[in-house]
């Protein structure tokens, strides 16, 4: 994942986890991360697709937590976001009949694989509580 959709994701937790009982809107999380609205909005909509925020329209509209942010793993986050390994993507064309080549992507599936199980394992380790408190 080499973008900054998990720092833009983690940024709104985060802003989310310091007013539990604020409905906070997409503007004002994004003039804390100096980002266009469109940007959070998008990034809110796959966390409330995974069940992490929930929001309300109108004029006290915004979003919160859906669930207290010591029961949110920074892995969950993660994984609402991740749309790529860790490492990236891999080739997709290798030259079938080069040595290295028709075999690349078996060889960097497990690699992928076992380095996307490590993070993973990591950061489930990590609530987002835990994360938002360095910030008081």
């Amino acid at each position: 994942m080499n973008n900054t959709r998990f720092a833009t994701a983690i940024h709104i937790m985060t802003l989310l986890a310091q007013s539990p009982h604020e409905w906070l809107t997409s503007e004002w999380i994004a003039g804390s991360i100096n980002v266009n609205p469109v940007i959070v909005r998008k990034e809110m909509s796959v966390l409330k697709q995974a069940g992490l925020i929930i929001s309300r329209q109108g004029k006290e509209g915004g979003c919160q937590l859906a669930k207290n942010a010591d029961v949110i793993s920074i892995s969950d986050i993660y994984l609402a976001i991740k749309n790529t390994e860790v490492l990236g993507k891999k080739n997709n064309n290798p030259n079938p009949a080069c040595s290295v080549g028709k075999e690349i992507n078996n060889h960097l599936n497990t690699l992928f694989s076992e380095t996307d199980k490590l993070v993973l394992k990591f950061l489930s380790n990590k609530s987002l509580k835990e994360f938002s408190d360095q910030f008081k």
